[in-house]
């Protein structure tokens, strides 16, 4: 029983991540950016300051702690601005990834750049 317990938990991690990384694949390609940047680490926040419009040292801020979340937040904001997105949508991909990443990727916002 255990065993099948864990492999559902897998499975639904798995749906996760997969529905994340796909709606931010979808997303950078929106932007003119390389989808596969998406499942490059590092890489990805330095795409991300590129998308929001922030210089790509920000990603050195990325990796200092309690700094990070405050400076996540702000390239998350920036990214739902410049896809003409609300406050909502930049909670929406702090607290929400898995779900608005793929809204932002595969609904109909466009980028307009910030």
């Amino acid at each position: 029983m255990g065993g099948v317990i864990a492999v559902l938990l897998l499975l639904f991690y798995a749906s996760i991540v997969l529905g994340t990384v796909a709606g931010m694949w979808a997303a950078f390609a929106k932007a003119g950016k390389p989808g596969w940047a998406a499942i490059v680490p590092i890489y990805n926040i330095v795409v991300l300051c590129e998308i929001a419009g922030k210089p790509a040292w920000w990603v050195l801020l990325c990796l200092l702690p309690c700094v990070n979340i405050v400076v996540l937040f702000l390239i998350f904001m920036n990214v739902a601005k410049a896809f003409g997105r609300d406050i909502g949508t930049a909670l929406g991909l702090f607290f929400l990834g898995f779900i608005f990443w793929p809204i932002l990727g595969f609904g109909e916002a466009q980028y307009r750049g910030v």
